[in-house]
């Protein structure tokens, strides 16, 4: 496909259910630079009914494939809102634009059924008739056709951006859950799903604060850690399951803490600090098993504003803990950022996943292009 231009827009819309985060990135310098970028936060309504969705017949009971229509086109217009504030922002006409690459929402993903699946939310052609632009969507999809686990799909891209930087070295993103792109000496790539990260601290937030998440782990920090429950915590299978693995919501929420917490009597600020230390201990273990000599660990997404948590996973490594402003991009663009990179080589027709990642059986061309 002939690309006129090297500017791509990413939007990304994580696990936590928070918002959206929407980049302009410039592809023709030495590194990617994003030129503007907007956030805009999920209406309660859609987050509660994508919760809803998430939770399948247990929270929904009739009307789910009319429901989820209805979401994915809210969203999709929520999408279109924050593409009209970026273009206009940095003066942008959307014919300068090649592409948006946009992720969806993550309602249902089973990499290890007996029949593969994975659901993201969207409505490209809604975005692109909207936008008058080009859009990318449904990456994972063609990964797991190729028995990957269609996740993590970052690896590649952080390979890419940090392929100056001495090896070995790693990034974590700390989303509702927490992946890591592993960048080894010899220019191999693991990544992988380590486990909850911010996903069970701010549901346990919601309920006993009533605030959306623990700004700074402010909370988690009043607390004091309760050994039990996270023994309890750490003994679920994901953690020693082998690679390539990830995982979601079906596996970690508060109905499984729950049941880790039966038969304890435990404060919930102390219930916070645990949670806090399950995500840095998981992220931690995961470093060590499989990079013990990590040269650093660079942190991007909502859990590298969590100072608690960077100074609990900085405790557990011998490595230099830092977020990704050191590599000269702020940790809630990255995601965004690699999502236009993804539409990007989608376009030029290059393979981004990367089989030692997600289990595929080569490399492949992910995602769909609707035309503007």
């Amino acid at each position: 496909m002939k690309v006129l231009s090297d500017l791509y827009i990413g939007v990304m819309t994580g696990t936590s259910l928070d918002g959206l985060d929407a980049v302009l990135v410039d592809f023709s310098l030495a590194k990617p630079t994003v030129l503007a970028s907007v956030s805009v936060d999920y209406p309660a309504l859609l987050r509660t009914e994508m919760l809803a969705l998430q939770a399948g017949s247990n929270g929904l009971g009739v009307n789910e494939l009319h429901r989820s229509q209805l979401a994915s086109i809210a969203l999709s217009k929520l999408h279109s809102e924050a593409i009209a504030a970026l273009l206009t922002q940095s003066k942008t006409a959307p014919l300068q634009v090649a592409a948006i690459g946009v992720h969806g929402q993550t309602v249902r993903h089973a990499p290890n059924g007996t029949v593969p699946y994975t659901v993201q939310l969207i409505n490209a052609s809604h975005i692109a008739e909207n936008a008058a632009c080009t859009v990318v969507s449904d990456f994972r999809t063609r990964d797991m056709a190729a028995g990957g686990q269609g996740a993590p799909l970052v690896p590649a891209f952080h390979a890419a951006l940090c392929d100056a930087l001495p090896k070995p070295v790693a990034l974590v993103n700390i989303g509702g859950f927490a992946n890591v792109s592993l960048l080894q000496a010899d220019g191999s790539i693991q990544g992988f799903d380590t486990g909850p990260g911010n996903v069970l601290m701010d549901s346990w937030t919601q309920q006993h604060r009533g605030k959306p998440y623990d700004a700074g782990g402010a909370w988690a920090a009043t607390g004091t850690v309760h050994q039990e429950l996270l023994t309890r915590l750490l003994a679920h299978p994901y953690f020693n399951q082998p690679l390539p693995k990830s995982t979601g919501r079906e596996a970690f929420d508060l109905n499984w803490l729950a049941r880790c917490m039966n038969g304890l009597t435990i404060a919930a600020a102390d219930v916070q600090a645990t949670l806090c230390a399950l995500a840095a201990t998981s992220i931690a273990q995961a470093v060590q098993q499989h990079q013990a000599d990590c040269q650093g660990l660079y942190v991007c997404g909502g859990g590298a504003y969590n100072t608690h948590l960077m100074a609990k996973i900085q405790a557990a490594l011998l490595c230099s803990v830092r977020s990704t402003e050191a590599l000269g991009v702020a940790p809630h663009h990255m995601e965004a950022l690699a999502f236009a990179w993804l539409a990007r080589q989608c376009l030029l027709g290059l393979p981004s996943n990367v089989p030692s990642v997600t289990g595929a059986l080569g490399l492949r061309v992910l995602g769909n292009i609707t035309p503007a």
